[in-house]
């Protein structure tokens, strides 16, 4: 999801890679839960999360949507994001003590916050978001261990790899009518996010699919 501020704006200033240090670290929230709450359709979806998502808790795409997860629309595109719930629209995640049932298998912009990601031509770096954490105080931790991401290369190429695939998408559209786009959208919810991994290994499935559609939309 773009964002149209300053990074000034929302930041320190400061770019930062996997190996550096930010304060971030909430020492386990203890519950806090703040950043589980009111955000919104902003915590969107990539294939890798829907895939953590289903092996870890054991549903199909069509059960996350019944009751986890729903569609919206990102730049031009119709992608999944999380659902929130209720009065204080809370995470449906969350369980009664505002802790996250699928803490090990969180997805990707939950693991990142309170960070964002800064796209350039060669990939992104990594920026503190200064005003979204409420919690006071926070330690320094070094961003490979906030992530706690295995093989955190290859899921950085992955995500920049995803980012560049929905840029080209969303530039395509431009060029399409509504009927058309529709089926674009309906064929990359499918190929990605509807259709089951087969494989215990995300990323070589993935960029199989990712080459198959290319080709099949000439990009």
């Amino acid at each position: 999801m773009k964002r149209n501020v300053e990074l000034s704006e929302i930041s320190d200033g400061r770019l930062y890679t996997a190996n550096d240090m930010v304060k971030a670290d909430c020492f386990d929230c203890q519950g806090c839960s703040a950043c589980c709450h009111g955000m919104g359709t902003s915590i969107v979806l990539d294939p890798m999360d829907i895939w953590r998502l289903q092996r870890g808790i054991g549903l199909d795409f069509a059960a996350l949507m019944e009751k986890y997860i729903e569609l919206n629309v990102v730049d031009g595109m119709i992608l999944p994001n999380l659902k929130l719930a209720g009065q204080t629209e809370a995470c449906a995640f969350l369980n009664a003590e505002g802790r996250c049932r699928v803490h090990e298998f969180r997805p990707g912009i939950c693991r990142l916050f309170p960070l964002g990601r800064y796209y350039e031509e060669e990939g992104f770096k990594y920026f503190l978001q200064i005003y979204e954490c409420k919690k006071e105080n926070r330690g320094k931790v070094k961003i490979k261990k906030w992530l706690g991401i295995p093989n955190l290369s290859a899921y950085e190429k992955y995500i920049a790899d995803w980012h560049r695939f929905l840029l080209d998408c969303e530039a395509g559209i431009q060029t399409l009518d509504e009927e058309n786009t529709r089926i674009l959208n309906l064929y990359v919810l499918k190929m990605f996010y509807q259709t089951a991994y087969e494989s215990e290994e995300f990323y070589g499935e993935f960029y199989e699919r990712l080459q198959q559609v290319k080709n099949a939309l000439g990009i």
